[in-house]
């Protein structure tokens, strides 16, 4: 299935022609009105360490219907996952979520750091601050997003307070 997913990429980026890169949705028609199922705002990655293959990237989702994100690509690494981070005993810890990632009906959920967030391994070319990442994102109602998260060493808004992270 992913070397398929792999090939729908380029469409899926292609089809992407909202120049707001910040933001992206999938909509379907609902007796005649179109409506956002799921909405996507706020994508970033994080650069890459020197030497290191991987790194993690944030959004924010929305779904009007309820809907799970199902998988993550990209061309830009070898592996694409959503982290559920815990911590125990005083130690944090990162899982995969291999069920995906539940978007409840009108709930708001931040990938965000400190926080779960999508993994990217095997980072193909380092990342830095400026390069754009581009991301395909499937959801359990068949929907999918392509979108370019901007390389940022800090959040958005954080700009002000670079220790925050």
């Amino acid at each position: 299935m992913r070397p398929l997913a792999l090939l729908a990429l380029p469409l899926l980026l292609a089809a992407c022609q909202s120049e707001n890169r910040t933001a992206a949705s999938s909509e379907t028609t609902v007796d005649g009105q179109t409506v956002a199922e799921v909405q996507v705002t706020d994508p970033w990655c994080r650069p890459t360490p020197n030497g290191m293959t991987m790194t993690a990237c944030y959004v924010t989702l929305a779904s009007s219907t309820g809907d799970r994100l199902s998988s993550i690509i990209s061309p830009r690494a070898a592996q694409s996952m959503v982290h559920a981070v815990s911590t125990e005993g005083g130690v944090m810890s990162m899982s995969e979520m291999p069920d995906g990632l539940a978007l409840p009906t009108g709930q708001t959920v931040s990938l965000a750091p400190g926080g779960d967030h999508i993994m990217l391994t095997g980072v193909t070319v380092p990342l830095a601050e400026g390069d754009l990442v581009p991301l395909a994102l499937t959801f359990e109602s068949g929907a999918q997003i392509a979108l370019e998260a901007p390389v940022r060493a800090s959040a958005p808004g954080d700009d002000a307070n670079p220790a925050r992270h």
